[in-house]
């Protein structure tokens, strides 16, 4: 029989990814968590929480199990409910609105999950943003494409992450076979693709603004850019996350802009991940999140700009007030040179095993922090197409920008010898 907590507990809901280390930080203050799944089973696509974090597992995969969800966690008395990640804001939101804690609140959930509600938020608001139109037929997507808009035009689902199914078309042909391709897929959320995002194209130089909140008072985290290749059939595939100086040129103007659309979003409680262009007429949202960035790695983040954003978040929720007087509106320092590196590679097969000395080689290069193999013995590797295809993520800080770059080129010499194929 399980014993509640007098002191409470901090719900999570999906605690994929680096959810983790809101259970660390939230213990570091004394309150255990629970968890609650928002499908039937794990995602697949999604590294799984550990059932051994918490307390109690709970599953809540439709309305009809809401109600008894809210009882069995109102036993615990719980003292915050958090998204780990992309999946749960949702039920986060619902679950805490009906607890009475610290919400950002239901009326707003759909923008915060569906692109192109999102969007529409900010064009109702008056905030730049890009021209789009959604539909479930292909003709219709391709037919707005002609008309509406002049290519390059981006194609995309509905909801996802990690640049999954995204295209950047420049023909009707194209635009045609992205729909087709995102129709015929589930997203990386394990949903079937209903219908499709097609938006005009933002040129420019795209970053993303990492936050977190606490009762509308805001503290960004960081600011990276996103440095990008192509490959075949016009995708984008990440290549580095760049960390950016927070008195540079572009910073405060892209800050500045997030703020607006966390506002507009109505994002007041937690994290909050920005991805915004910076194009001639100045920033326009790509999609925001109101959890994490998958990147974050707390360590990483506590020795490039000073703060843990997990202890940040349990901050916000425990302490609000504090929150506001030690953070309040403020920005980060920058204190090393960092960046994330999305390693890809060319391989094909079924992993054998991961040799970890080569993985021990690249972690002694000078400027890596860490490094995170994506894949194990079993699983399928194959060339890399997207952010979720990419086999390795290399943490990296150094004083200055040349040694990553560098070090870099090392990590490119060893990358494909850490799996060995079947």
């Amino acid at each position: 029989m399980r014993t509640e907590s007098p002191a409470g507990v901090v719900v999570i809901v999906d605690g994929y990814s680096n959810a983790s280390s809101l259970v660390t930080a939230f213990a570091a203050c004394g309150f255990a968590a629970v968890h609650v799944l928002s499908s039937a089973e794990p995602r697949p696509a999604m590294i799984a929480p550990r059932a051994e974090d918490y307390r109690e597992w709970l599953v809540c995969p439709d309305g009809d199990a809401v109600e008894e969800t809210v009882a069995r966690l109102a036993a615990w008395n719980p003292v915050a409910v958090v998204a780990g990640q992309e999946p749960g804001v949702p039920l986060a939101d619902l679950l805490s609105e009906r607890l009475g804690l610290a919400t950002n609140g239901t009326a707003l959930s759909a923008a915060r999950r569906d692109k192109y509600r999102m969007i529409e938020a900010l064009r109702a608001a008056g905030i730049r943003c890009a021209d789009q139109f959604t539909s479930d037929d292909r003709e219709s997507v391709v037919d707005w494409a002609e008309r509406h808009a002049d290519y390059p035009v981006v194609v995309k689902p509905l909801s996802s992450a990690s640049s999954d199914n995204v295209y950047i078309c420049h023909t009707a042909q194209q635009t045609d076979d992205a729909a087709r391709k995102v129709l015929a897929a589930h997203s990386m959320f394990a949903e079937r693709n209903t219908a499709v995002l097609v938006q005009s194209f933002l040129e420019g130089p795209e970053f993303c603004v990492d936050s977190v909140s606490a009762d509308g008072h805001t503290y960004v985290t960081a600011v990276w850019a996103y440095e990008k290749t192509v490959v075949d059939g016009g995708r984008k595939i990440y290549d580095r996350d760049v960390l950016q100086d927070p008195e540079g040129p572009v910073v405060p103007e892209l800050i500045a802009y997030v703020r607006q659309v966390l506002d507009t979003l109505g994002i007041r409680h937690g994290a909050s991940h920005a991805e915004v262009i910076l194009t001639e007429r100045g920033p326009a949202l790509v999609e925001v999140g109101a959890r994490f960035n998958g990147a974050m790695e707390p360590e990483f983040y506590r020795r490039v700009v000073g703060v843990d954003p997990a202890a940040l978040v349990a901050l916000a929720y425990l302490d609000p007030a504090g929150f506001a007087d030690r953070y309040g509106d403020g920005v980060y320092r920058r204190l090393l040179h960092a960046a994330v590196y999305e390693a890809p590679t060319t391989l094909d097969g079924v992993v054998e095993s991961v040799e970890e000395a080569v993985v021990a080689k690249i972690g002694a290069i000078p400027t890596v922090h860490a490094v995170v193999a994506r894949s194990a013995p079993g699983r399928r590797i194959s060339p890399t197409v997207d952010l979720l295809s990419s086999p390795l993520r290399i943490f990296m800080a150094g004083a200055d920008a040349e040694s990553l770059l560098r070090d870099r080129a090392v990590v490119d010499e060893l990358k494909d010898r850490v799996y060995r194929l079947c």
